[in-house]
């Protein structure tokens, strides 16, 4: 398994994580089959979408705002339960295939380490699932 830092600035933001997982892929040597990069965070995500328009993961962000306001009564003491509930809609893994050593993402696709209780010192862990050419 390799382990990947992440420093997030704000409290919502997302992250290209890309190259730092296609260099784990090289770490682990993996040359088919497929990572499972996980984030093991309560309010953060790791997701794969698009990375060629920076205004997607803008109106991602906003949608999420609108969907789960900060504020809106939560019960949750540390008072960061819209974090917690954006990392859940998020997900907390995604499973990328590899290909002759290298990930397989379609063309405009980018992974994404999501923030959602910034800024902190995040990391995410990589491992290889499977083998295969």
């Amino acid at each position: 398994m390799v382990e990947i830092g992440i420093t997030t600035e704000s409290r919502d933001q997302f992250v290209d994580v890309t190259a730092q997982v296609e260099g784990a892929v090289r770490r682990l040597g993996v040359t088919g089959g497929a990572v499972l990069v996980f984030n093991p965070h309560t309010t953060a995500g790791v997701t794969i979408n698009e990375g060629a328009d920076p205004d997607v993961v803008r109106d991602m962000l906003g949608a999420f705002d609108r969907m789960v306001p900060w504020q809106d009564g939560y019960r949750h003491a540390e008072g960061n339960a819209a974090a917690h509930i954006k990392a859940s809609l998020v997900g907390s893994s995604v499973l990328v295939p590899v290909q002759d050593g290298a990930a397989r993402l379609g063309t405009w696709q980018t992974i994404w380490f999501c923030e959602f209780d910034g800024p902190r010192r995040r990391r995410l862990w990589v491992s290889q699932v499977g083998q295969g050419t």
